[in-house]
C-alpha cells in the first residue's frame, strides 16, 4: 500500500473541502465546515476523511485563535468547553459501535431538525437566552459530532444563534471551543488506530491549502452584515443536514 492516498478523485473533493472548512473557521460560512468530510467521504471511508482532517484542522485552529481568542465569550465556554470534551469521551466509547452511516443519518435529521424549529420559531426580540442545561446538551452533541465526522457546529450553532452575538464574538466563541475539542482528538484517534503515516502524510500534501481558507474566512467575517452571516449560517446547516441525511439514508 502507497504511503499516500493518489486518487485523483479523493482531491477532487478534498481540496473543495479542506478550503470549505478554512473559511467556516473564520466563521464566514460557518456551518459548511461540517460538509467537509461528508465531501472527502465521497473517495474515501468517514474515519480516514477525519483522521486525514485532523491535522489541517490544528493549523486552521492555531490561525483562528491568533486572530479571535480576544473576541470570546468567556461565559459561554466555561459552559460549552466542559460538555464538548464530554461529547468526545462519549463518541470515543461509541465509535466502534456505531457505523458512519447512522452517525451521518442521525447528525442530518438533528440538524434539519433543529433548523426548522429555528426558522418557524425565530426568537423574539425581547426573548430570554436558552437555558443553560440545553447548551450544555448541545455542547456534549456537538463534541460527539465533532469527534466523528467533524461535524459540531450545526448543534453549537442552534444553541448560540439566539444569543444574538456579534459575528466576530460568535465566530470567536466558536473557534476556541473546537480548538479545545479538535486537540482532545488526537490521542482517542491514535488509540483507535487512525493516525497513521497515510493519513498524515496526505494531511500534508493538503496543509498548504489550510491557511488559504481561514485566511478569505477572515478577510470576510470581519466586514459581513450581521443578517447576512447569519443566513449564510442557515444556509451552512441546511445544505449540512441534507447532506449529512442523505448519506445515512443511502
Amino acid at each position: 500500500m502507497s504511503n499516500l492516498i493518489t486518487d485523483p478523485a479523493f482531491y477532487l473533493v478534498a481540496i473543495p473541502a479542506v478550503l470549505l472548512m478554512g473559511i467556516s473557521k473564520s466563521g464566514f460560512g460557518a456551518g459548511f465546515g461540517a460538509l467537509a468530510v461528508p465531501l472527502m467521504a465521497l473517495a474515501v471511508p468517514v474515519p480516514q476523511a477525519a483522521a486525514v482532517m485532523l491535522p489541517l484542522l490544528a493549523i486552521m485552529d492555531a490561525m483562528g485563535l491568533m486572530a479571535l481568542i480576544r473576541h470570546a465569550d468567556r461565559p459561554l465556554l466555561r459552559l460549552l468547553v466542559p460538555a464538548g470534551l464530554l461529547g468526545t469521551v462519549i463518541g470515543t466509547v461509541l465509535f466502534g459501535l456505531l457505523s458512519a452511516k447512522v452517525v451521518a443519518g442521525v447528525v442530518g435529521a438533528v440538524t434539519l431538525a433543529f433548523l426548522a424549529i429555528r426558522l418557524v420559531f425565530p426568537p423574539r426580540a425581547d426573548a430570554s437566552p436558552p437555558p443553560r442545561w440545553l447548551g450544555f446538551l448541545l455542547g456534549t452533541t456537538a463534541g460527539f459530532t465533532s469527534f466523528v465526522a467533524h461535524a459540531g457546529g450545526p448543534p453549537v450553532g442552534f444553541y448560540l444563534l439566539p444569543q444574538r452575538l456579534a459575528p466576530v464574538v460568535f465566530t470567536a466563541t466558536t473557534a476556541v471551543l473546537f480548538a479545545v475539542i479538535n486537540a482532545s482528538k488526537w490521542v482517542p484517534y491514535a488509540w483507535l488506530g487512525l493516525i497513521d503515516t497515510r493519513n498524515l502524510l496526505t494531511s500534508l500534501v493538503l496543509a498548504p491549502l489550510a491557511p488559504v481558507g481561514v485566511w478569505i474566512g477572515l478577510k470576510v467575517v470581519r466586514h459581513i452584515n450581521p443578517v447576512w452571516f447569519y443566513r449564510l449560517f442557515h444556509l451552512g446547516m441546511g445544505l449540512t443536514g441534507i447532506k449529512l441525511l442523505w448519506d445515512g439514508l443511502h
